[in-house]
């Protein structure tokens, strides 16, 4: 599940990517509309890839308290899977905001009110902000990975199987 929303959100970003360099390129309202559109749909993506990250982060730390407290197991499990996901709510929510509101702003743009130099730089924050938060999820998964399967030998060296 961690490999699929590492894509998801990798084709997030690339696609927020591409969006950003066919606005700065666009010539014609069609460059204007497919940048548009395409930033819609990978706004969209990269919110559900973040927001789904931070669900399947809560699972993983729900999992690992309740076998720690069905097995009966000694040690700080639950913590640790904790500590590693605090992270990502916060580098994913600003990673989230500026993405909305890059897109909010974009609308702005688009109708004269605002001047595309505040849009280009929300747009290339937004990028790197969702590059930083992917690299804080992608560690997270990797640690809640090693504490998923070190509960489970725990489990297994005891004699409870994991349900």
């Amino acid at each position: 599940m961690s490999a699929a929303l590492i894509t998801a959100t990798l084709v997030g970003i690339s696609g927020l990517g591409y969006c950003t360099a066919v606005g700065f390129a666009a010539v014609s309202s069609g460059d204007i509309f497919r940048h548009t559109t395409l930033g819609i749909f990978f706004t969209l993506l990269t919110l559900l890839a973040h927001s789904m990250s931070m669900f399947y982060l809560i699972g993983k730390g729900k999992a690992v308290r309740e076998a720690v407290e069905q097995g009966g197991l000694a040690g700080n499990h639950y913590a640790a899977i904790a500590s590693a996901r605090r992270p990502v709510f916060s580098t994913g929510t600003v990673a989230m905001a500026l993405t909305m509101v890059t897109v909010i702003i974009g609308g702005g743009v688009d109708t004269g009110i605002i001047h595309p130099a505040a849009h280009a730089v929300l747009a290339l924050s937004a990028i790197a902000a969702n590059l930083f938060a992917l690299r804080v999820e992608a560690i997270a998964f990797v640690v809640s990975g090693k504490i998923v399967d070190e509960v489970d030998r725990a489990l297994q060296r005891s004699g409870n199987v994991r349900a």
